[in-house]
């Protein structure tokens, strides 16, 4: 199920023309919560945190390993308690 944070991602990026699929059972661990696609743009990966959450260390480990990869990965906190 998504959070809140995540449905407010997926409408933003929606917004902005993008495809949003929220990718919550891969077979990679660690892999973001969702992947944004849009024409013409490289797929992004999004990490989505709510306030009081970490990130880990196998979550940095797939955000490095995606950019190596040439894609874009980013993480988005929320700022809400």
């Amino acid at each position: 199920m998504a959070s809140k944070l995540q449905t407010n991602t997926i409408k933003e990026y929606e917004k902005k023309g993008y495809y949003v699929i929220n990718l919550s059972v891969t077979n990679k661990n660690g892999i973001a919560d969702l992947l944004a696609l849009k024409d013409g743009c490289k797929p992004l990966f999004i990490e989505c945190k709510e306030a009081n959450d970490t990130i880990k260390p196998l979550q940095l480990f797939r955000k490095k390993e995606l950019i190596a990869l040439g894609f874009e990965s980013i993480i988005i906190k929320s700022i809400d308690n």
